[in-house]
């Protein structure tokens, strides 16, 4: 980040462990952002491969109070970068201090729709009477935490209550033909009739339970999402007896 700041040509690829790559650094860092030494005076630094090039970079490190040794290498990259970020917003001080990093605008956006119930004031009277209100509503089964409760709200909301989802549910459904005769009724009550209508009856029965394990399955999910959820203390249910 201090090297896009800095707008150095390759932030993303450099390599300060790459000897030419460092000094070149050095020398650029010197020339463009912290200019501690006069122009004239920057010659040994800039003779880059010179073998006495590490004495003079030691010497530089001195003339700017750079805490760190010379093996120290990344620590001494990230202290020189701070420099001239302190250096450059110096220079440029009415150009920087009302602006706001896109960064941080982003970042807080992005929180922001993505967890939308942050800033509910969760022990306000008015918000638990309305998340129970919902609860019962939607026959909700009731929590502790009404955060917990308005989370599994938004969900079934989300996943039942959203136009594509009624509209999902109203298409009417096309029927196959079933062939009676060959599903066993597994009793006789000594009339053909009858046994058609028990038949029928028990294809119906299992058509339901098929129905009701589906929205089981759901509530499971549902459950598992609230959960799973890293800001929910499940600890504050129980399991079992």
């Amino acid at each position: 980040r201090k090297l896009s700041a800095l707008d150095y040509h390759n932030p993303a690829g450099f390599n300060c462990r790459d000897e030419t790559e460092f000094r070149n650094f050095i020398v650029w860092l010197e020339d463009q952002k912290i200019r501690h030494y006069k122009i004239e005076d920057r010659g040994n630094l800039r003779n880059i491969h010179s073998e006495d090039w590490p004495k003079s970079f030691e010497k530089y490190m001195k003339d700017v109070n750079c805490p760190f040794k010379i093996q120290e290498r990344q620590e001494t990259v990230d202290w020189l970068l701070g420099l001239a970020v302190r250096l450059e917003y110096g220079d440029n001080a009415d150009k920087y201090k009302d602006s706001t990093p896109d960064g941080a605008k982003n970042a807080d956006n992005t929180a922001k729709n993505a967890e939308p119930l942050i800033n509910l004031d969760v022990n306000n009277p008015d918000f638990k009477a309305g998340v129970m209100a919902l609860a019962n509503l939607l026959q909700i089964q009731r929590h502790d935490d009404y955060l917990v409760m308005l989370k599994a709200i938004r969900i079934l909301v989300q996943e039942r209550l959203t136009q594509d989802a009624i509209a999902k549910a109203s298409q009417s459904k096309e029927g196959l033909p079933v062939a009676l005769e060959k599903h066993i009724l597994g009793f006789d009550t000594g009339d053909a009739v009858i046994n058609e209508a028990a038949q029928i009856l028990r294809l119906l029965h299992i058509e339901e339970l098929r129905e009701l394990q589906t929205k089981i399955n759901e509530a499971i999910v549902a459950v598992q999402a609230i959960i799973a959820d890293p800001k929910t203390d499940h600890r504050l249910g129980k399991v079992g007896r």
